[in-house]
């Protein structure tokens, strides 16, 4: 059948292909205009092409040693089936020189052999440095990060890392991790900025600043994405992609205030969960991404899903008879980009489903608009290929600096009996365990590979925990055994043994486990090597993505140092703290827990450790004893706290009141400590958390130096989601804990 609305499209789109020439759309201000004007141009298959996403491999020829791009794969992605951004290695990271020659080589396509001569964008998971380009900076993963308790030395990890996915040519990022990680054995854990909400929410809205910068064309700044809405970190099983129960009240309270924050940070995308809510996919669910992100968040940008996301509708949720129904699902429920990754499936669907009916070209519309939105943003129209004035920002010495700095900062004293650390320089040390030799353990997932196992990747001159005590102490004074089973009696009777455990890098699926405990022959040897050298002092260094339970061998060790996956200068920073060059002032950002049984979150319900003891007489025990609290981290010097008070101990409207505390350096040593504000509420209509963090502080001071801290209360910071899944503050009393101190402020209301 004639159609006249169909004819006058096609009649527009001819008109304008021939009459409008293709603009570097340059002009500052004009985005609007050109870009709906490029909309107006295209064909369906040329929008639908720009919602599509493949992943390298998909136009490069089967051997990646050289990487080579296949000139026919490229023409049939780019020219044929107007593909408009690609992702990913084959592999391994490449060489900046490398990238850009690979990315040029695409983009000379896209803007010499298409209609409408789009430039193509590509995308990276960037996650703790620029982890697929060679020599770059690598980072500690987020867990480490959020430890710091320093917003703006994070800010400065992702503004370097920006600087280094741009010289390489690329422009957005598929980072941060803004799921909040309550469940510690979902293999994701380390890529979190831990338990509390106030906590993601800080680091994630500095990272996200730090990544896009104060403008997305400027030369130092990529396209950020929030990752990975909404729920994604507690699944009930503990697996990665499985599903999770959350219910809604908690859904709000916990999971959703970061992603809010990053949205009116100026966050530019946003990447799906690839889990299910409640037994719904993500993917799939109009309800959280439209009707809360969209319409509550007021989000605008674009939703990306993650790899092969959509495919998954079919194949393991079984919420679509086919994959065409899944496209259906996904993209009324508000996707805009596909992470296909391999082939044209949801390129040819959703055309299909278009064509149908099914779906509007004007839904179409709304998604295209983003993505060239996106591209304006980032001076791609402007200036498609690798820009020299990026590649300047490459590999600049205060780069390590930064490194080390974020590393020495992260890392956290957990135990440190009859002051045995920091070492001396002169004693023998006994050095046991396989992570005390890995660049691997000490940079975890994503780091050159996706697994992060792949230790020829990594720069000749980066140091593992052993090279940097033999640096620092010499090689005479350090003896090491790989294995726990080579260490015998035979050995010279050493001062010290340092014992490295933990784990091994690796990420996502394939580090699924199903216990937190240490491998038992790592248990055993700890064991062996107390009853081999008695009384020889004993310290753990724990590099590991998630913790991993050491309640058996704790009370054999007199120094415990947590080191997370510390990154590239990570084992100059265990040194420097090992022997004293650096005073440790790390935090934990997760209670870590002291039994597998026994996974509770510092600001959990009073109920949650009540146990009820019937005889001889009825009452309650109140039962928390992780093996080390939520924000628990030792220092070289002491640090005591006084004088907590209020402005006004009434709180009315909305008005605010100031906390401040006194903080004092009482030790011998120069030291950064964090002062942490927390708030209890008396009682409320929904059972209130034992406490929540409600600030932190990190400051320096030196020996005898006293600093008075200040945080600001209003009623937002006391709030949760009520029953209506509204956000109130209820009149009434609260705790306000700083320390042991503690104050009553009461909150009347409006």
């Amino acid at each position: 059948m004639f159609s006249s609305k169909k004819f006058n499209r096609q009649l527009c789109c001819l008109f304008f292909s021939l009459v409008i020439p293709f603009t570097s759309f340059s002009q500052k201000g004009d985005k609007a205009k050109v870009v709906s004007e490029l909309i107006a141009r295209m064909t369906l298959e040329e929008k639908v092409g720009q919602m599509t996403n493949l992943t390298l491999s998909a136009i490069t020829e089967p051997s990646d040693d050289p990487l080579k791009v296949d000139p026919a794969k490229l023409r049939e992605v780019i020219v044929k089936h107007n593909i408009g951004s690609i992702q990913n290695v084959v592999k391994h990271a490449y060489s900046i020189e490398e990238w850009h020659k690979l990315i040029n080589e695409i983009q000379k396509v896209s803007l010499t052999e298409t209609r409408l001569k789009i430039p193509f964008l590509y995308c990276i998971d960037a996650v703790h440095g620029t982890n697929f380009t060679l020599n770059s900076t690598l980072f500690p993963h987020n867990l480490g990060l959020a430890a710091t308790r320093n917003p703006e030395l994070v800010k400065l990890c992702a503004e370097i890392t920006a600087k280094e996915v741009r010289a390489s040519g690329i422009r957005y990022n598929f980072s941060p991790v803004l799921d909040v990680g309550r469940q510690p054995l979902w293999p994701r854990f380390p890529e979190t900025f831990g338990e509390d909400v106030l906590l993601t929410k800080t680091m994630g809205v500095a990272s996200v600043k730090g990544y896009e910068g104060k403008s997305l064309n400027d030369f130092t700044s990529v396209a950020s994405c929030m990752k990975h809405f909404v729920g994604y970190s507690v699944p009930a099983n503990g697996k990665d992609r499985a599903a999770a129960y959350i219910p809604e009240i908690n859904l709000r309270e916990y999971f959703l205030p970061p992603f809010k924050a990053a949205v009116d940070a100026g966050a530019h995308t946003l990447m799906v969960n690839s889990g299910e809510v409640n037994g719904t996919p993500v993917h799939a669910s109009r309800f959280l991404l439209t009707d809360v992100l969209r319409n509550e968040l007021n989000y605008k940008g674009i939703v990306i899903s993650d790899w092969e996301d959509i495919k998954k509708l079919t194949e393991r949720h079984k919420v679509a008879e086919n994959h065409k129904e899944a496209v259906y699902l996904s993209v009324n429920a508000g996707i805009d980009m596909c992470i296909v990754p391999f082939d044209f499936s949801f390129y040819n669907d959703l055309i299909a489903l278009v064509k149908e009916g099914r779906i509007k070209e004007e839904r179409i519309n709304e998604s295209v608009k983003r993505i060239l939105d996106l591209k304006f943003d980032l001076g791609i129209f402007e200036r498609p290929y690798v820009e020299k004035e990026a590649v300047k920002n490459f590999g600049l010495p205060e780069y390590t600096q930064a490194a080390l700095a974020a590393a020495r900062e992260s890392i956290t004293l957990l135990k440190n009996s009859d002051q045995v650390l920091p070492l001396k320089r002169d004693k023998r040390v006994l050095v046991v365990g396989s992570n005390a030799n890995s660049l691997t353990a000490l940079n975890g997932a994503w780091s050159y590979t996706w697994q992060g196992r792949k230790a020829e990747y990594f720069p000749k001159t980066e140091l593992t925990i052993l090279d940097a005590l033999k640096k620092k102490a010499g090689d005479i004074n350090i003896v090491y055994k790989k294995d726990f089973k080579d260490v015998t009696s035979a050995e010279a009777k050493p001062d010290y043994i340092i014992v490295a455990l933990g784990e091994d890098a690796y990420a996502e699926t394939p580090g699924n486990t199903k216990t937190l405990e240490l491998a038992s022959e790592d248990i055993e040897g700890v064991r062996n090597i107390v009853k081999l050298y008695p009384g020889i002092p004993l310290i753990y260094v724990l590099t590991e993505g998630r913790p991993r339970l050491i309640r058996e061998i704790e009370p054999f060790a007199k120094g415990v140092l947590m080191a997370y996956w510390p990154g590239s200068q990570g084992g100059n920073a265990v040194a420097d703290i090992l022997y004293g060059d650096y005073n440790p002032s790390g935090k934990l950002p997760f209670t870590y827990p002291r039994y597998s049984g026994e996974l509770m979150t510092y600001d959990h319900k009073w109920l949650d450790e009540a146990v009820e003891i019937v005889e001889p007489e009825y009452k309650y025990l109140y039962e928390f004893e992780p093996q080390y609290p939520f924000g628990f981290g030792m220092s070289y010097t002491n640090f005591t706290l006084s004088n907590l008070k209020l402005s006004s101990d009434q709180l009315t409207g909305d008005s605010k009141i100031k906390v401040s505390v006194d903080i004092k350096n009482t030790g011998q040593r120069v030291g950064k400590e964090t002062v942490e504000l927390y708030s209890r509420d008396h009682f409320a209509s929904v059972t209130p958390s034992v406490k929540r963090l409600r600030g932190f502080k990190k400051v320096e001071l030196q020996p005898g130096e006293l600093k008075t801290v200040e945080f600001e209360i209003s009623r937002e910071d006391l709030a949760f989601v009520g029953t209506d899944m509204k956000w109130r503050t209820e009149p009434g009393g609260f705790d306000l804990i700083v320390g042991d101190l503690n104050v009553v402020l009461n909150y009347k209301g409006q």
